[in-house]
């Protein structure tokens, strides 16, 4: 058995200068994350301050109630968004990639296997992604919702249509997804330049003509309310997280839109904006006690309400974008690591690796978000749900962070527990106002959170069972090889065959199969296994080892990081460059085992999982297509396994 060695590499060229149009590349970029990234958080002004003085809370509009919540709302923003998202977790993204999945990743490489802590971090991991999950289907039915009934700030005569022209709007959007986020996202960009300068230009008029809300930059304020209001003050604190909403958005999209324009965007537009435009309505407020009602449209000027309703429609339907594109990086992300049976993934761009479109997940995105408009029917209604998903995310996200700074930064120990106490101690207070909701709509997110827990969880328990199923009785390939060697019954026929196989130690029960049907080897004889490692991408030698077995066999090993796709054609085609070895497609046949599975007698996990994991893995992707192979070279045999 010899690794055979890849061609001598080029010698590396001399380090090429900037490209010029790099700058332009990430203006482009840093417009289309404009559109993309920050629609959630940027139209949250919207109803963040009319929800904290809604009556039901009970807080009256004095001056130091408003300076106190108005120091919540700016505080919130500079701690959760600015410090712990934008600063600190774009620092732990696992070689470019964001999002919960990919920074559970990084802490369990960076724990290491075997150990104690694992089985908890990954338990917190799954958590939090299937939180994600439900927020995803709140986020664009909220921000729609509100965005549709604005048209009722024009005449209440149009409440019968908010609800279909809602359900039109949200289906169209989904519609778009396919076209990629940065299409999408050269469509919103403008539009959200725009609606984040108006935002400023709002904010700016009332502290000039009110400076004194000004005060409420100052911290004491914020301490002060929530000692004094006690009860109440924490209950409200459901209203406030909804000016974060959209963080962990942020994050998961950075794979989509690179950390260096998504950091840019909000330090130089999105964060001035919602800084002066919230502590304009709260300047309002203090002068007018009566527009806490709707303090955001009693800012605009009477004869600028009717094109702001629109302006507001629009950037309110863009909030949706971000949490989908969020939605289908974390769906990939749990495919590549196991989590979830083989999804089609489309890329939508030619530069951009992580701008991907998901179909199944859009489709199961908008049937869960129609659900929601028809149910709920307002806004008000799904803001009772709303904030427990994203508060449970950010828990849980708080934490793995932690872990990654103690075990792969070396931070010491008091730093990551006195700035992950803080962190989790701000999280946590969030979390559990949030969850007085929970009769009133709150259940849903937790609902949907605890059924993505339970699939990925089957899923990841399942393949582990199967894979001990398909190790129990195999053969070693070891010993494979040298019966062949002395084996006369068995013909050598023209060609290459291919054997796709997930255990590149063993011989896979395609080949056993056609060996006891057909009889014959072909001349070549190839055992592939892709394997897909805890890291965004593995590039170029690194991607692919090939071992030769001796006597026309090989043995292919192809790496992937856990944000590309599978192509097994090119991979062939790597073989050439790199190794020098030529496959003809014409004259190459994959071979796929294919397992119809059952459930046991003797079970390893409840029955019903058990039936639910047949039912997953029926339903996932084909082999071929996951791979890109092409049908018309592919045999299936087929073997049933009880699991």
């Amino acid at each position: 058995m010899t690794t055979v060695s890849p061609a001598p590499a080029p010698a590396p060229a001399p380090c090429p200068p900037v490209a010029p149009g790099s700058k332009v590349r990430l203006g482009a970029l840093s417009l289309a994350a404009a559109g993309v990234v920050y629609g959630d958080i940027g139209t949250s002004p919207l109803y963040t301050l009319k929800e904290c003085f809604h009556p039901s809370h009970g807080i009256s509009p004095t001056t130091d109630n408003v300076l106190g919540i108005a120091s919540l709302v700016v505080w919130a923003l500079l701690l959760i968004v600015t410090l712990k998202y934008v600063v600190l977790l774009m620092r732990a993204d696992n070689r470019g990639e964001g999002g919960i999945l990919a920074l559970l990743a990084l802490a369990l490489r960076s724990i290491g296997p075997g150990r104690a802590a694992a089985g908890p971090v990954l338990a917190l991991g799954l958590i939090g992604a299937g939180l994600f999950f439900g927020d995803g289907m709140i986020t664009p039915a909220v921000s729609v919702l509100s965005a549709i009934e604005g048209l009722e700030v024009l005449t209440p005569a149009l409440h019968p249509v908010v609800v279909p022209l809602s359900l039109a709007v949200l289906i169209g959007l989904f519609l778009m997804q396919s076209r990629g986020s940065e299409r999408v996202g050269r469509l919103f960009g403008p539009v959200m330049v725009v609606w984040f300068l108006t935002l400023a230009l709002l904010g700016l008029v009332q502290i000039v003509e009110h400076p004194r809300i000004l005060a409420a930059l100052d911290p004491r304020h914020a301490l002060t309310f929530l000692f004094n209001q006690g009860w109440i003050a924490f209950l409200m604190l459901g209203s406030v997280v909804l000016a974060v909403t959209g963080a962990e958005a942020l994050y998961a999209d950075m794979g989509h839109f690179g950390k260096a324009s998504i950091r840019l965007v909000w330090s130089g537009l999105v964060l001035p904006a919602l800084l002066l435009n919230y502590l304009g309505q709260a300047a309002l407020v203090l002068e007018m006690p009566e527009a806490a009602k709707n303090p955001f449209y009693l800012l605009v000027p009477g004869w600028a309400v009717a094109p702001m309703v629109l302006l507001s429609t629009a950037a309110a339907v863009i909030a949706s974008q971000a949490v989908i594109s969020g939605v289908f990086s974390l769906s990939r992300q749990a495919m590549q690591l196991g989590y979830s049976p083989r999804l089609a993934i489309h890329h939508t761009s030619d530069e951009e690796e992580g701008q991907i479109y998901v179909p199944r997940a859009n489709w199961g995105l908008m049937l869960g978000v129609i659900a929601l408009v028809v149910g709920f029917q307002s806004s008000s209604g799904l803001a009772t749900a709303y904030g427990i998903a994203v508060t449970g995310t950010m828990a849980a996200t708080s934490i793995l962070v932690m872990v990654v700074a103690r075990t792969l930064w070396r931070w010491p120990l008091w730093l990551c527990l006195g700035l992950g106490g803080v962190m989790l101690a701000v999280d946590l207070a969030f979390f559990a106002a949030n969850l007085m909701k929970f009769g009133h709509g709150g259940w849903f997110p937790l609902l949907v959170g605890a059924a993505m827990l339970l699939l990925m969880g089957t899923w990841r328990k399942g393949r582990a069972i199967l894979d001990r199923r398909l190790a129990e009785g195999a053969t070693e390939l070891r010993l494979f090889l040298e019966q062949q060697k002395t084996n006369p019954n068995v013909i050598r026929v023209d060609g290459t065959a291919i054997y796709m196989t997930g255990n590149s130690r063993t011989v896979p029960l395609a080949m056993l199969h056609n060996l006891k049907h057909n009889k014959v080897l072909h001349r070549r004889v190839v055992f592939m296994t892709v394997a897909i490692d805890d890291i965004p991408r593995v590039h170029g030698r690194e991607r692919l080892s090939i071992e030769d077995l001796s006597d026309g066999f090989y043995r292919i090993t192809v790496r992937y990081g856990f944000v590309q796709e599978p192509d097994i054609p090119k991979v062939l085609r790597l073989c050439k460059a790199l190794y020098g070895i030529e496959f003809d497609m014409m004259d190459t046949t994959f071979f796929l085992g294919h397992e119809t599975l059952a459930p046991s007698a003797h079970h390893d996990m409840p029955e019903w999982r058990e039936r639910l994991f047949v039912v997953m893995s029926r339903n996932a992707v084909p082999a071929t297509e996951f791979f890109h192979i092409p049908p018309g070279r592919v045999v299936e045999l087929g073997s049933q396994i009880r699991l």
